[in-house]
């Protein structure tokens, strides 16, 4: 019996400045099993409606930029926000790098604040804080990630074509974010998707790291016409060929399986690029650049080429 996929509605994405389904490099990810939802102002709200029914502190990756410790939040989930997610009764949500201010049996709603966010060594320092999102089916062992159901983000992303220039509108220690692509000019809230991606050269919505994490995937489009095995180009490179239905739902999009190519920023090897769903008109590209120094707006080129030696981060 195949799993059955829970389809986080639309209203629920919306309340969140970005999402992602593929953008990092843990198994639930890579396999369409999770969503990060990034709320943009340290607040982790809840996306999902239940009780509480288990919080834990558990351990992360030492890393110099995060916290020592993260946390899990279990939220045995209503009969009737599963039901309009298509999830069984009974299914369980696990909620990560969140500081709880719930506790075990307090009743939980879409939008509560759970507690801020937290800098976890899960995730990159290039990362923005966010809430972890996964779905347990009824039985399964809450605290274990391995086995979650398939997360199919029920919110269309607008592809956005971009010529790979732009400027650099921010800069942290390991990462820029560059001032393009934008959302044409009648791309107006209400007259759209609330969210926009980088589209591919074939004008698909894309998602992941591209190609510092082995696999990315793509977003719910405009134009449904993707299929599996189709290959995706970037800058006119070859970057990747769809695979199977992330979390075996067309409505969250297909896994993509990126093939070995280096992005360059002004003809030099960086990490990669940083892609999710972001609203707004002007969502900006972050180039993953650990290595490099880009200056408050420097002119920046990015290209895709073919590697020998494509960069890959582990979980480790």
């Amino acid at each position: 019996m195949t799993d059955a996929t829970v389809s986080l509605p639309a209203d629920v994405i919306e309340r969140y400045e970005k999402f992602s389904r593929f953008n990092s490099p843990y198994p639930a990810h890579d396999r369409g099993r999770a969503v990060d939802l990034y709320p943009g102002d340290g607040v982790g709200r809840s996306p999902v409606a239940g009780t509480v029914r288990e919080v834990r502190t558990v351990g992360c990756p030492d890393r110099p930029y995060a916290a020592a410790e993260d946390h899990l939040i279990v939220v045995a989930l209503d009969d009737e926000w599963c039901a309009r997610a298509g999830a069984p009764a009974g299914t369980v949500a696990r909620i990560l790098h969140v500081i709880p201010e719930v506790a075990p049996g307090d009743r939980v709603t879409v939008g509560d604040a759970l507690g801020p966010t937290t800098r976890s060594g899960f995730f990159g320092q290039w990362v923005d804080d966010h809430v972890h999102l996964g779905f347990r089916p009824p039985g399964a062992n809450p605290r274990r990630a391995s086995g979650s159901l398939p997360v199919a983000a029920d919110a269309p992303a607008e592809p956005v074509a971009w010529d790979g220039t732009g400027t650099v509108v921010e800069r942290g220690p390991t990462h820029v974010v560059l001032d393009g692509p934008r959302r044409a000019d009648s791309a107006r809230p209400g007259s759209g998707p609330a969210f926009a991606a980088l589209a591919s050269d074939e004008g698909v919505p894309l998602d992941g790291g591209l190609t510092h994490y082995a696999g990315g995937g793509t977003f719910r489009g405009t134009d449904e016409t993707l299929e599996a095995d189709d290959t995706l180009s970037l800058f006119g490179t070859r970057v990747g060929t769809a695979a199977e239905h992330g979390g075996g739902s067309a409505a969250g999009g297909l896994r993509v399986e990126w093939v070995p190519v280096d992005v360059l920023a002004n003809g030099e090897r960086v990490t990669g690029l940083s892609l999710f769903a972001a609203r707004g008109d002007r969502f900006g590209v972050k180039v993953v650049c650990p290595d490099r120094e880009f200056a408050i707006g420097e002119s920046v080129t990015v290209d895709i080429v073919p590697s020998d030696d494509p960069i890959r981060l582990g979980v480790g």
